[in-house]
């Protein structure tokens, strides 16, 4: 007799991938989550792959760990996903600095942010 099943945060036809600790500001995050949303998942690869933004690579990296999910975790078809949302989180900022004149401390903050990815399936003719 085992645990009892965790039950499913996202819809039947849905799934989703989080990835944490992106050494980015939310608001650079946010600029390209915002060049993927509501696509198709083999055009939001392709604007991610060759998108100039350091970041890319890294959601690009979720959105592939959201397809894989729902190919192998939920039975999905890949061909007729889209992502369906993909917003941003703020998470920890490191603090750091650096001496200024007249014995001032400038403040340096390095931000981290999350991002999250839902894939959804959507009509078979799509």
């Amino acid at each position: 007799m085992g645990a009892e099943k965790n039950p499913r945060r996202v819809a039947d036809n849905e799934a989703m991938a989080i990835a944490r600790m992106l050494r980015t500001s939310p608001q650079k995050l946010n600029l390209v989550a915002g060049l993927i949303r509501g696509k198709k998942v083999e055009k939001a690869l392709a604007d991610l792959t060759f998108s100039k933004r350091r970041i890319a690579g890294d959601v690009k990296k979720c959105l592939q760990s959201a397809i894989a999910n729902a190919e192998n975790n939920h039975g999905l078809d890949v061909d007729s996903l889209v992502v369906a949302e993909a917003y941003v989180g703020k998470n920890l900022v490191m603090k750091r600095g650096r001496p200024r004149a007249r014995g001032r401390f400038g403040k340096i903050m390095k931000p981290f942010s999350e991002i999250t990815i839902k894939v959804r399936q959507v009509g078979e003719s799509a």
